[in-house]
């Protein structure tokens, strides 16, 4: 019961803590509503889940032995978050936006296997709990994972979609997405540097 507890624990506090995931979640329920945020939501879960089970059923190997592999790819990702932030920024003020722009599954999905803070958060969870004689319990590692991360995105896009209470007029949809999407930028820019330390 003890290691349900810690997987528990440490799921949430990886999923609930912001990142640029959560972020876009938060503008996205704030301009777009929860329902249709949701896909979004769905893709940053399975996405996540999706690497941590590849992470863990064996690509940690190939990491210990090309660690700058993960560098780049943590390159990579920051200039996505960056790129995403952009599109949150420039987003039109009003809730009948094109639909286009409005955050999809599979940028949800994409997003998270780009995330350094995904890459993280399952390089530790696998460390944690991968057993070497027992892939029983990584496996329930990544179900309490998958649940809890699930309800942790959620809850981002009801506290994006119940911001809008405040949000009553095109001009503050426009500075809260100028703001947003300028912290995931600030977000994105300063993963990017802290590769190049």
């Amino acid at each position: 019961m003890s290691l349900l507890f810690a997987m528990f624990s440490f799921s949430l506090v990886m999923s609930i803590s912001p990142g640029p995931v959560n972020m876009v979640i938060v503008s996205s329920g704030a301009t777009y509503g929860v329902r249709k945020t949701f896909a979004f939501v769905s893709g940053g879960t399975i996405g996540f889940t999706s690497l941590l089970l590849f992470i863990g059923l064996g690509f940690y190997q190939i990491i210990d032995l090309y660690p700058l592999l993960l560098k780049n790819l943590a390159v990579v990702g920051s200039l996505f978050i960056v790129y995403m932030g952009y599109l949150i920024a420039c987003s039109k003020p009003e809730l009948a936006i094109e639909e286009q722009r409005r955050p999809t599954f599979i940028q949800g999905f994409f997003l998270q296997w780009l995330n350094p803070k995904a890459w993280i958060a399952s390089l530790a969870g696998v460390s944690l709990f991968s057993v070497s004689d027992n892939g029983q319990v990584f496996l329930t590692f990544s179900l309490v994972y998958f649940i809890v991360c699930y309800l942790s995105l959620f809850s981002w896009s009801v506290l994006g979609d119940k911001v809008t209470i405040f949000l009553n007029s095109p001009l503050k949809l426009k500075m809260f997405n100028q703001f947003m999407g300028g912290l995931l930028i600030v977000t994105g820019g300063f993963l990017l540097s802290s590769q190049f330390k």
